[in-house]
Parts: C-alpha cells; sequence; structure tokens
C-alpha cells in the first residue's frame, strides 16, 4: 500500500525542475536532471514514529532513547546516497577514494563540503531548496513505518546491505565483507523505496549531535550548537549492529573519511547554521 494519502500531498507537485514524475508503488517521485545525471526524489509524508531503540533491542547503545517523534511537514528525499556522478557535475571535482564506477556514493566529504555543494546546487537551481534532512527525518524514512532494528526486520544479511558480515548482528550468520562501497541501488530498497540507507555510507544529517529527550517532540532540528554533526545509517566498514535504524554517531564538521556521504533532502528545514 502506498504511504501517500490525499491529506499529505506536496504543495507542488510536479516542481518546475522536475525532469520526470510519477507515482509508483512507492508513492510520488520527483527526478532532477543535472546535466547527464538523474537522481530521483521521493515524496516522504508527515507522521508519528518511535525514535530511538526500545531497550530490549540487542546491541542497542545508551544514546538511543526511545521517544515519540511527529513530524508535521512532509519532504522529498533523494532515494539514494549522493553519487560522485552528481557530485562531479556540481562541483567539478571527485573528492570520493573508491573511484571504480562513478555511481558510488561519494564519501570522504565533510559536512561543511557537503554544505558547500548544497549552495551550488541551489544557485544552479533556485526553486529546489535543497539541504540534508534533520536526524528525525533521516531515522523517519530509514524506519520506513518498521519498528525492528533494521528496515528489513530483525536481522540483515550482506545481500541486503554493505556493512562488516564478520561482524553480524545478535546471533546471525557471517557474511561477505566487501571492504569498499557498492554502486547506489546495488541492494533492495526498504518499504519506502529508498536504497541503502542502511551501511555502504554514513550519511550527514543537519542537526548537530545532542542527547534525546524522554518525552514527546514535535519537527525536532536538534540543539543550538555541539561537538559534532549528526551520521546515520553506518556504512561498508561498520558492524551490523552499527547499521541499525536507531544507531547514531557524530564527527566534527571538517571531518572527512572514506566511509562517509550523505543524502539530500529538499525543503525548508534542519538547523544548518
Amino acid at each position: 500500500m502506498s504511504q501517500i494519502y490525499d491529506a499529505f500531498l506536496p504543495d507542488a507537485f510536479p516542481a518546475a525542475w522536475a525532469s520526470e514524475w510519477g507515482q509508483d508503488r512507492y508513492g510520488l517521485y520527483m527526478d532532477l536532471k543535472c546535466q547527464d545525471v538523474l537522481q530521483r526524489f521521493r515524496w516522504i509524508a508527515p507522521g508519528t514514529f518511535r525514535m530511538g531503540s526500545p531497550e530490549t533491542e540487542p546491541e542497542r547503545l545508551g544514546n538511543e532513547t526511545q521517544h515519540e517523534v511527529t513530524l508535521t511537514q512532509g519532504h522529498w528525499l533523494a532515494d539514494t546516497a549522493c553519487t560522485q556522478a552528481f557530485w562531479s557535475v556540481v562541483k567539478k571535482e571527485n573528492p570520493a577514494h573508491f573511484t571504480e564506477d562513478m555511481n558510488n556514493p561519494v564519501e570522504s566529504v565533510s559536512w561543511r563540503d557537503v554544505r558547500q555543494f548544497i549552495d551550488q546546487l541551489n544557485h544552479d537551481y533556485p526553486d529546489l531548496y535543497a539541504r540534508l534532512p534533520t536526524e528525525a527525518q533521516w531515522e523517519y524514512a530509514c524506519r520506513a513505518g518498521t519498528t525492528t532494528p533494521f528496515s528489513f526486520g530483525e536481522q540483515i544479511t550482506p545481500e541486503q546491505v554493505n556493512y562488516d558480515g564478520n561482524h553480524p548482528y545478535a546471533d546471525g550468520k557471517k557474511g561477505q565483507y566487501r571492504r569498499k562501497t557498492v554502486p547506489v541501488k546495488s541492494l533492495p530498497p526498504n518499504p519506502w523505496g529508498l536504497y541503502e540507507m542502511h551501511g555502504n555510507v554514513w550519511e550527514w544529517c543537519a542537526d548537530w549531535y545532542g542527547a534525546y529527550p524522554d518525552h514527546a517532540v514535535t519537527d525536532p532540528v536538534g540543539p543550538e550548537n555541539g561537538g559534532g554533526r549528526v551520521l546515520r545509517g553506518g556504512s561498508w566498514h561498520h558492524f551490523a549492529r552499527d547499521v541499525r535504524s536507531a544507531n547514531r554517531s557524530r564527527f566534527e564538521p571538517d571531518f572527512r573519511i572514506i566511509h562517509i556521504g550523505f543524502r539530500l533532502a529538499l525543503g525548508r528545514a534542519g538547523n544548518s547554521k
């Protein structure tokens, strides 16, 4: 069943920048064509979910206090991490380490690098309003209506997620460790049509990192400042526990490494200062 309901449709569909648009089994989508590179965005309807992990979840961490979050505004989210091809047509350079395929996610980019990319993209497409997702928007989209450790259920395999298969989740079986990124859309999407939300590359979020509240919140954007920007999703280099929907990490905004990338959102939201 589609996640799209009439009351939760976007204000304008299609947008002026969209080269293609439509609705499929995952919901509404619009495609941005930047030179010869296509990026699909999927409509994420507003809703309420339980953010964080229950105390019974195996291998959970203490920074995952479960609490109810309501997102009152829908938004568009890229169905993949930003590729090297997309980055290259906007920035005219490619900082990535794993360059075997331009459809691999761009990595080795800092939060500030990503902000510069977004500024250039918004200059080129003034009505796009590109940004990073908030941490809450990211987890809401990753879960895609699920409450299990992963959007795929209680367990994952390397056929579903690119992670270090030598370190499975809970009592799971060992599997392949690729030791590198894979091209986007190589692995199955989650129930909302979003690819590689678990693993492959960590994804920067808009928020400064901060402790979760122990009460319900609406449209959270994180603290006003902090010691690091939020990263979500885990990577090819990390254990299965690190790619859970609730797992959180952070790094300084200038930090770069070969397992950190990002995914674009569209619309006005988030603490990006």
